[in-house]
């Protein structure tokens, strides 16, 4: 019985027994199985392979400055601005909640700056700031 439950390493990569190394990010499920099966047709005569992703843990995004704590967080769910905060524990004492803002990288490379502000949010004004945040956005709180 081969059946393993293994991560994608940090290089993009699994490791099975029999098989050794074999790529697996940038990859599809179903491509993964051929890719398995391929390999391991040298060992078993007919073998039938399922890929089922269990987590997707690739997708983070980070909020920095006056939060309690500041760092890379998992985009598991629909997350947004006020998402973040409150996973970041909340502001510190001097946090300027008038100018937080959140950088997000752009396909061609730049980078994007989009203001929220806290106060105005949470009063019901200009809610439309509380983006939902993508992968790879920096919420800064100054």
């Amino acid at each position: 019985d081969l059946t393993r439950s293994v991560p994608v390493r940090s290089d993009g990569k699994i490791s099975l027994p029999l098989i050794g190394e074999l790529q697996a990010a940038g990859v599809t499920p179903k491509q993964l199985e051929q890719d398995i099966s391929k390999k391991l047709t040298s060992y078993v005569a007919e073998p039938e392979v399922t890929v089922i992703v269990q987590e997707i843990r690739s997708r983070k995004f980070n909020i920095l400055g006056q939060v309690a704590k500041p760092g890379s967080f998992p985009i598991t769910r629909t997350t947004t601005v006020l998402d973040a905060i409150a996973l970041a524990g909340g502001f510190r004492d001097f946090a300027k909640q008038k100018s937080i803002y959140i950088l997000r990288q752009k396909p061609d490379g730049t980078q994007q700056k989009l203001p929220f502000n806290y106060k105005e949010v949470v009063k019901g004004k200009n809610v439309e700031q509380n983006i939902t945040l993508e992968p790879r956005d920096t919420v800064v709180v100054p």
